[in-house]
């Protein structure tokens, strides 16, 4: 007897399977909203140098202040970094006149003064996290996915050891205490290190809750599973930008999306153990337990499997043997399917959070985008999951990534005065970036052989991971040119669209077992 089949005897799909999902969707919720919570909590407004004994202007306006204080940049508008060394008065008389010198232009000297207009306080406003320390501003989202992908490394172990109810509870209230401590922050490098340890917790989050709900679930609904947990990350999405709009202030913010936290842990207390793991461990009479549970509120009485039938159920299994990430690499085929999911992986990742933490582009407000990127994320799974039966995973795989691209470098050459357009086409590139984050998760799981797929799961999670971690440093490239971050967006996602053409097609192919059924 397979596991299947004791599903089947508690009654496959029903209220208890409804239940754990709809709980297991609360955590769900909440990961985008720390995933992407940098746009809003490192948000920079705009702002100019403080002006030293500005009381001395009296009679003159704040626009002819700034104009005698502050250079103006090649598109008109004033400088962020610079100031003049003295008052440029003549410039009143003639504003497109150029300064007499040069060298009177110096870097702020005194602080800046910010527009706080849309944002009342975030860590940029904070710390000056600006101009020639911009660069630690960008970093606090690379130091949260190095905890990610830390994260990665160390849950996924312990939830294999300890069960996967246990490592998710422990996750939850690490990221509760965590991301508290980083709301109370009271400075830049306290604030680095607890959000990197909340990137640690949320990563066990990430790993745990969906393998959780696929293991009480029937071979039939593990799609439907699939979407509706994908769906709630679009959810969580959404509801980020309705709660950033509603609180300005960076510290309760980061309150704000850790606190719904305490209420997906109280709600764990009905979500049961594994009970494959139960199994797998020799614990049969807590899956028993769980089994029998499950049969009485999916109203199956006729459940008559007892604790003895598990256990011959996993004595009949044979030991598969050891497998570790290096076998990936062991055999041809399958070191070309690593290598080359590798770079999707890298790919689809890159791109994703390229363009979802990049929201001030698109000739939209930072709040309107983030909740337009998530409605438009919905669509795109739906769609998604017709087009990978019909046209294969491969085709699938390989064109949202290109169409990805393809849209992120169409913004490069449209200009900046046509809004509506630009705003359009970024929708549709986070609509097919989305759609390939979808696609690669299924493609992924059918390309490896049953003994290796948790191995090669991982490894192309690890990979991910280091894209979304180098994703926000690539923003700094535009010191060197304008348009180099969206180049290099543009460029990773068409090179690993068209990798993506090197890997098997799985559609409608029985997954393989072994290492000789994909040589």
């Amino acid at each position: 007897m397979k596991f299947e089949d004791l599903l089947r005897e508690t009654g496959g799909f029903g209220r208890f399977q409804i239940l754990i999902l709809v709980i297991l969707c609360l955590p769900r919720i909440n990961l985008p909203m720390h995933f992407l919570l940098h746009n809003f909590i490192a948000a920079t407004p705009s702002h100019h140098c403080a002006i030293p004994h500005q009381e001395a202007f009296g009679n003159l306006t704040m626009e002819e202040v700034l104009l005698i204080s502050i250079p103006r940049q090649s598109d008109g508008t004033f400088s962020s970094c610079e100031m003049f060394s003295q008052p440029q008065f003549h410039l009143l008389l003639n504003s497109s006149l150029k300064p007499e010198n040069k060298s009177i232009i110096q870097r702020c000297q005194h602080g800046w003064v910010y527009d706080h207009s849309q944002l009342t306080s975030t860590i940029s406003t904070q710390w000056d996290l600006v101009c020639e320390q911009r660069g630690l501003n960008q970093a606090t989202a690379t130091f949260f996915f190095i905890g990610v992908t830390m994260g990665a490394v160390v849950f996924g172990y312990l939830s294999d050891r300890f069960g996967r109810k246990t490592m998710l509870l422990l996750s939850l209230v690490c990221t509760v205490v965590f991301g508290m401590l980083s709301a109370a922050s009271v400075s830049f490098s306290m604030l680095a290190i607890t959000r990197t340890l909340t990137g640690v917790a949320l990563s066990g989050v990430s790993l745990i809750v969906l393998p959780l709900a696929m293991e009480w679930v029937d071979i039939q609904h593990r799609t439907f599973t699939g979407i509706l947990s994908s769906i709630f990350w679009s959810v969580g999405n959404m509801l980020l930008a309705m709660v950033a709009y509603l609180v300005r202030e960076w510290h309760w913010l980061l309150v704000a999306v850790t606190g719904p936290c305490l209420l997906s842990i109280v709600c764990l207390w009905w979500v049961p153990e594994s009970a494959r793991w139960l199994i797998a461990k020799g614990k049969m009479k807590q899956a028993h337990r769980h089994l029998l549970r499950c049969a009485r509120m999916n109203r199956r009485k006729d459940f008559a499997v007892s604790p003895e039938a598990l256990t011959r159920m996993a004595t009949d299994k044979k030991p598969g043997g050891s497998y570790f990430y290096i076998s990936l690499f062991r055999t041809p085929v399958l070191r070309k399917i690593s290598l080359c999911s590798g770079v999707v992986w890298f790919g689809v990742s890159f791109s994703y959070y390229g363009m979802s933490l990049n929201l001030t582009g698109f000739g939209l407000n930072i709040y309107l985008s983030q909740f337009v990127f998530g409605v438009i994320e919905i669509p795109a799974k739906m769609i998604m999951y017709v087009l990978v039966n019909r046209v294969g995973r491969r085709q699938s795989q390989a064109w949202t990534l290109i169409l990805t691209g393809l849209c992120i470098g169409a913004n490069i050459v449209i200009p900046k005065s046509f809004t509506s357009l630009r705003s359009v086409v970024a929708i549709m590139g986070k609509g097919f970036s989305e759609a390939a984050f979808t696609t690669v998760y299924l493609y992924t799981s059918e390309l490896y052989p049953t003994i290796l797929r948790q191995n090669g799961m991982g490894y192309t999670s690890f990979v991910a991971r280091l894209g979304g971690a180098l994703a926000p440093l690539v923003f700094l490239l535009d010191e060197v040119w304008k348009s180099l971050p969206e180049v290099t967006y543009c460029s990773v996602a068409v090179c690993s669209g068209a990798v993506a053409f090197l890997l098997p097609e799985t559609l409608n192919v029985c997954l393989p077992e072994g290492i000789e059924d994909v040589e």
